[in-house]
């Protein structure tokens, strides 16, 4: 599997991102996908996660400003993030089928 984040950048508190990760990944379609991120002095962590089917489930720090979604003819991953505060800044890393893809910083800064 190899994956390639893209994205991040430098926002406002309250604005918005939208990451893609591009996964070249046989059969991609029957596999699981996510995103997470590591926050300064923090460990990595998962905070979004869709099924093949496309079943989301959230990180408590992320649900409701978060949103994930795949498109399966494209092997793509996305990740919609609204309402971004500082606490959500750090670098962030799609996951297909187990494996972690190198990370796009995000910066929620003014």
């Amino acid at each position: 599997v190899q994956l390639q984040a893209s994205g991040g950048g430098l926002v406002q508190p309250g604005g918005s991102l939208r990451l893609s990760c591009a996964a070249k990944a046989s059969r991609f379609q029957f596999v699981f996908a996510g995103w997470g991120r590591q926050t300064p002095g923090s460990q990595r962590e998962v905070v979004a996660q869709i099924t093949p089917d496309g079943v989301t489930n959230y990180a408590k720090s992320v649900k409701g400003r978060f949103t994930i979604s795949r498109d399966n003819a494209k092997n793509m991953v996305y990740l919609q993030m609204d309402s971004l505060s500082a606490e959500d800044t750090g670098i962030y890393y799609c996951k297909v089928a187990g494996t972690w893809g190198q990370g796009t910083q995000v910066t929620v800064s003014s």
